[in-house]
């Protein structure tokens, strides 16, 4: 069994797409328009096969979770693998360059890995991590 995709509410469709292509290699599939519900939604696919559904509806009310300062239960980040230690350092170079900010790291991690936290548009936490040996 595979994980299909994850969905996220965003008021800003378009921002969030651009986003996830420039900087995470995400391909967009058509946009998808249900007039009626006023609903508009992208499928992105990355390299992976992984998908993120990101969706735009009026209505919607704004996420009461504090993303930035404190962490709630629920789903609370999305994380890119890469392959190497200084992939994760470039990404996080690139993100911060562009005005993204870096919440922690790049850092070593108790369970092996070596990673950045960072925010998307939406402010939705976002891990680039890969394997260390060491």
């Amino acid at each position: 069994m595979t994980l299909d995709h994850v969905a996220i509410w965003t008021t800003q469709l378009e921002v969030l797409k651009d986003y996830y292509i420039k900087y995470f290699n995400g391909h967009a599939n058509q946009k998808y328009i249900n007039k009626e519900k006023q609903f508009e939604s992208y499928f992105l696919t990355f390299d992976s096969g992984s998908r993120l559904e990101i969706m735009q509806m009026p209505g919607i009310p704004e996420n009461l979770n504090d993303t930035i300062g404190r962490q709630n239960q629920g789903i609370i980040h999305l994380s890119f693998g890469v392959e190497t230690m200084e992939m994760v350092i470039e990404k996080s170079h690139e993100l911060e360059a562009a005005g993204f900010k870096t919440l922690r790291g790049p850092r070593k991690t108790g369970d092996g890995y070596y990673e950045v936290e960072t925010l998307d548009p939406d402010n939705n936490r976002i891990e680039v991590s890969a394997l260390f040996v060491g």
